[in-house]
């Protein structure tokens, strides 16, 4: 008991006056009248919203086949509806105060009533309303409590005597007030803002006439944007100035300029790549390095590159600047092959091209434009004619499609039905009897 009597002082400014206040509710006629009059104006709430709730739902859902932002804002507003009940009670009573203060002498029953009826209203919010887990984490231990002490009348001193409550480190003083307002909305600004960023990234990546690389730079833009404000935000609501913030941020970029410039000169690479679309995702290139890969992801401190045996390479976004980088594809662009075979010099090299060109020409995946199978004399080689066959092909020639393969297997086909001769390596052994033999 010896513990709890300097707590029990604390608390008695507090709740002394609460206390008394009901004691007085109790013994009051005017008071129970007034309880009266909130019973009513709820058992009238729960019948106009029993009758309204219906018509209101009918009213303002959308079709199902609305689209567009009118109709998702009214699939939201019927998410509202099983507020009406309890603002309906907060209404009536609030119209009915001006008068039961006239009859009565005093209110404070209906300020009471008021302050109850918005608390069901909190509490309906969150519990049918808020279907986020952290946004329903929020209202079930920040909102509700807050919610009721307010009904009570124990919010205002509360605060005060957290207010009253500081911390301090060093020459840094901030109260416990201070501390819990700071976290709460950091934690809602952040989440609002990873909400806003997720949107807005699907929103950008739904415009389909931005090149893709416009596209990521639109999303990292939005992302910072979203993401900044909402920390300048913060740092206004926990009262700290943005002075010392500009100070930090000077500080911050001469340690960029120091220390950090590869990291520095990798982001404002990425940046450029994205502007200039040059090089973007989707695209097979091959840098000095002797990397090469279809790029699958661009960040703003690398590409990332997958080969065709799935391994990924991360390469910064600064070698795409500095060094000289082979782009194979442009998004689907045609690109040119080629394969080589040989045939025996008793062959008719006239009409060769009219027995193989036919059999590659009939692949689907060989296009006639910009230029159709061409066949082209190579050389004359120890054993046979050599030949290059060259085709365009819509993508790359990779693991995944083995273009250069197929051809081949097409052109053996050809030539084997029309009788050519594929020669291999002869050798002719002349052996010598000596002149003393």
């Amino acid at each position: 008991m010896d513990t709890l009597a300097p707590l029990l002082s604390k608390l008695d400014p507090i709740i002394g006056p609460w206390l008394a206040t009901a004691r007085d509710w109790a013994t009051s006629p005017a008071a129970w009248s007034q309880f009266v009059a909130l019973v009513l104006a709820w058992a009238l709430a729960v019948g106009l919203g029993r009758r309204l709730g219906p018509r209101l739902g009918a009213l303002i859902a959308p079709k199902a086949e609305a689209r567009g932002l009118i109709a998702q804002a009214r699939r939201w507003s019927l998410l509202l509806l099983p507020l009406l009940v309890p603002l309906l009670a907060y209404g009536l009573t609030a119209l009915g105060e001006a008068f039961t203060r006239s009859l009565f002498g005093s209110g404070a029953v209906i300020a009471f009533g008021k302050r109850v009826f918005l608390f069901l209203a909190v509490r309906a919010f969150v519990r049918d309303i808020l279907t986020e887990p952290f946004l329903r984490l929020l209202g079930r231990y920040i909102l509700l409590p807050a919610a009721a002490l307010y009904a009570l009348g124990l919010l205002g001193p509360i605060t005060l005597w957290l207010e009253s409550l500081t911390i301090e480190l060093g020459n840094i003083h901030f109260s416990v007030m201070a501390l819990i307002r700071g976290a709460v909305a950091g934690a809602l600004l952040f989440w609002l803002g990873s909400w806003s960023n997720r949107q807005s990234a699907d929103y950008i990546r739904a415009q389909d006439g931005l090149r893709p690389a416009t596209r990521a730079l639109a999303t990292k833009a939005a992302e910072m944007a979203i993401f900044g404000a909402a920390f300048l935000l913060l740092m206004s609501i926990m009262g700290i100035d943005l002075t010392a913030v500009a100070v930090l941020g000077g500080a911050l970029g001469v340690g960029i300029g120091l220390g950090l410039q590869q990291i520095a000169a990798n982001f404002i690479s990425g940046v450029i790549l994205l502007v200039e679309g040059q090089t973007t995702v989707g695209d097979y290139v091959e840098l000095d390095g002797g990397e090469k890969g279809t790029i699958v992801k661009m960040t703003a401190r690398a590409c990332v590159l997958e080969t065709f045996d799935g391994k990924w390479i991360v390469v910064p976004n600064e070698h795409f600047i500095t060094s000289r980088v082979i782009n194979y594809s442009d998004q689907g662009s045609a690109n040119r092959y080629d394969v080589s075979f040989q045939v025996s010099y008793d062959t008719d090299l006239e009409r060769l091209a009219e027995v193989v060109l036919p059999a590659v020409e009939a692949l689907p995946f060989v296009l006639k434009s910009p230029e159709g199978p061409d066949l082209e004399l190579a050389g004359f080689g120890e054993s046979g004619v050599d030949f290059t066959l060259e085709y365009w092909v819509n993508g790359i020639d990779d693991g995944k499609n083995k273009y250069a393969s197929q051809v081949r297997f097409a052109v053996w086909g050809a030539l084997k039905a029309a009788g050519v001769e594929m020669p291999y390596p002869h050798r002719v052994v002349e052996l010598r009897q000596g002149a003393g033999a």
